[in-house]
């Protein structure tokens, strides 16, 4: 019987690739954004709150990015009969906004990134350039 299991985690150097891209990509469409990311066990690894981006986008970046990293999904694809339940139930760390987007290699969940701060579909743009630009499998 084995008591291990081999696992893979994202490196300081991807995370911060990936807010850089993700930054790059909000200044190329004019929208501030809060970027977040964090592995499969929810903890943050990085963040970045635009100036310009609302304070308390900041806030769902982080419930968007916890929510795709526990559920290897899309944050907006939590079915909306149970994101209120959830969303209580959890003090706010999962939510179903979109814009959480899980990162994945080779099909293997190594966390969540979310963003937040634009429209749902801003937000998702902007967290699949992050995935793009660590050559993480998009969704």
């Amino acid at each position: 019987m084995s008591y291990t299991h081999a696992t893979q985690s994202l490196t300081d150097a991807a995370v911060l690739e990936m807010l850089t891209a993700a930054q790059a990509k909000a200044v190329a469409m004019g929208q501030p954004q809060c970027i977040v990311i964090a592995d499969t066990s929810a903890v943050v690894l990085g963040s970045l709150r635009m100036l310009g981006a609302r304070v308390l986008s900041m806030r769902s970046a982080t419930a968007k990015a916890r929510t795709s990293a526990s559920t290897g999904n899309l944050s907006g694809a939590l079915p909306e009969a149970v994101r209120v339940t959830i969303a209580v139930a959890t003090d706010g760390t999962m939510t179903g906004l979109p814009g959480g987007l899980p990162i994945r290699f080779n099909g293997v969940l190594v966390g969540g990134i979310g963003v937040g701060s634009g429209s749902g579909a801003q937000d998702e743009e902007v967290a699949r350039a992050a995935l793009a630009a660590i050559g993480a499998d998009q969704v």
